[in-house]
This record gives structure tokens, sequence and C-alpha cells, in this order.
């Protein structure tokens, strides 16, 4: 109690100061701590210093409307570290990293570089009910996957490590998306990195019969009939990054990281090709490729 009433007698302008240097969910815990720190944890000097500096690009509007515009730099950084805001264009989403506050983005597939994709023999657009953008792109038949994305890295957050992600779903005739393995490749300025990738994991079986269902369609799409007995002892697996379930009802793929740092003025170029096995390959979902601060640890 003591404590309390010392602390209670230092300016409020003196702990918004401190609590600026600390960190979204600091204030958010100081907030807890006394009248004296909730009033300085949740004034407008604390959460103005967590947003991005320099603010972010024109939203469309109406993003941040509902049910009633933000009433204070708190309930701003709230709203745009909930979930993603459009863009004017809305091809692209943003929101804030919870724990930073940096800038993090989707890039819809409207707004990719498909190979095909206008050509509805290969690629079609359809709607989406569960997602920010209201179209995504399917593939139909392809033997040349070739997706590219590029921001500009002025629009990310400086010195920030980035992780970029490509967020898909299969249909439920997919084939020829296990073999050969993709390559995705993240570059930016003189640096270029490329990995190996598969946007299908081990274990898919769509169709319940307990058996890899690209297993019963290798003839079609190129796949060797040893396969999946090779991936099961692990000679396919070393090095290749494999899909995750996401909890909105996607799936993401890893295609790497990069460093924006500070003073940076150019493009990141981000893409996923697999053009070189000539298998055909069907029922890909894309919705976008998502730009997010890499998580520490």
């Amino acid at each position: 109690m003591e404590e309390a009433c010392e602390i209670a007698r230092l300016p409020e302008e003196l702990l918004s100061a401190a609590l600026a240097r600390t960190s979204p969910r600091d204030a958010c815990r100081a907030a807890a701590i006394s009248p004296a720190f909730r009033a300085a944890a949740d004034s407008d000097a604390v959460w103005a210093g967590f947003l991005p500096p320099g603010g972010l690009p024109p939203l469309a509007d109406g993003e941040l409307a509902a049910p009633a515009p933000p009433s204070s730099k708190k309930e701003l950084f709230l709203r745009l570290s909930a979930g993603p805001a459009l863009l004017q264009d809305k091809l692209v989403s943003v929101w804030v990293d919870r724990e930073t506050g940096a800038k993090c983005y989707m890039l819809s597939a409207r707004n990719l570089f498909i190979v095909w994709g206008n050509t509805p023999e290969y690629w079609t657009w359809i709607p989406l009910q569960d997602s920010r953008f209201s179209e995504g792109a399917q593939l139909r038949h392809v033997c040349w996957l070739e997706i590219r994305g590029k921001i500009h890295s002025n629009l990310l957050s400086l010195d920030t490590t980035y992780t970029a992600y490509m967020v898909f779903k299969k249909t439920d005739d997919f084939y020829g998306l296990a073999f050969p393995v993709q390559e995705a490749s993240v570059s930016v300025g003189a640096t270029n990195l490329t990995r190996k990738v598969c946007l299908q994991h081990n274990n898919d079986d769509d169709d319940g019969d307990g058996d890899n269902d690209d297993d019963d369609d290798y003839d079609d799409c190129g796949m060797p009939e040893n396969y999946w007995s090779m991936r099961r002892n692990g000679l396919h697996k070393e090095n290749v990054a494999l899909p995750q379930q996401r909890t909105d009802g996607w799936m993401e793929l890893e295609l790497g990281e990069f460093f924006n740092e500070g003073g940076e003025d150019g493009e990141v170029s981000i893409s996923l090709t697999e053009a070189k096995g000539g298998n055909w390959k069907s029922g890909l979902i894309v919705q976008g490729i998502e730009i997010r601060r890499k998580k520490s640890g």
C-alpha cells in the first residue's frame, strides 16, 4: 500500500514516459497496478509510441469505423492488432504485431503475379467466404507453377526480421503438389535466399482411405511408384519445409525470412515455383502471401 502511494505521487507524464519505453503487453499489465498507473498506461502518449512510426498506408473506407471510430491511441492499436484491415485497393491487408507494433501484410492472390493466372483453362478465380479478400485463385491444371509477389521495403517496419508464408487450401481432388518439391525464394536487394518447400504435407489423406491421395494419381502427375515409401523413410524430408494448419482454417507454408534493415529502399520479392518436373498439378487455392514479424524463439 505504501509503495502504491509513492507511485501515485509521481507525475503522470513521468509514468507515461517510462511506460512508453516498454511494450504493449507491459503497458496493459501496468494498468492493473493502481489507478495512477492506469491513467498513464492508457494515455495516448504511451500508445502513440507503440503504433508504427509514420503510420500506415491509407485504408479502405470504413475499415476502422465499426462500431465506432477508435477513441484513443490504445483502442486504435488494439483494433489494428486484432485482425487485418484492407488498404484502399482492397488487394492488400495490413495489421500490427501485438507484441512490437511492427507492420504486417498479406498480399492477395489478385495482387500476385501467377503464370497463366488469367487463363481460365489453367486458373480460375473463385469467391472467398473466409477471407478479408473477395476472391482467390484456384489452380485447375498446369505443369508450370509460378507465383510471385513483391512489396516495397519502406512499407515495412525498420530493423525487423520478417517471415513470408504462402496461405492456401487444397480442393478434394488435388494432385501433383507433392512431387517434385517446389522452390521458394525471398530476395531483398542483393540478397537472395532459396529453400525447398512442399505444398503437400506428409500425411495428407483427403479421401479417408488411409493412404496419401497423391499416391492414387502418381501415374498422372509423374510421381515415382515408390515415392511415398521413400518419404516415410525420411529420404525426402531433409530441409524441405512443410505446410502447417492455421487457426483460421487455411494452411500456411513458410517461404523464407528476411531482415528489413533501416535505411533500405527497394523491393522485397517472394516466389514459389516448380517448373522443372513437367508433371501436372491441380487443386490449389491461393489466398495470398503473408508477411509478418518473425517470432522470437
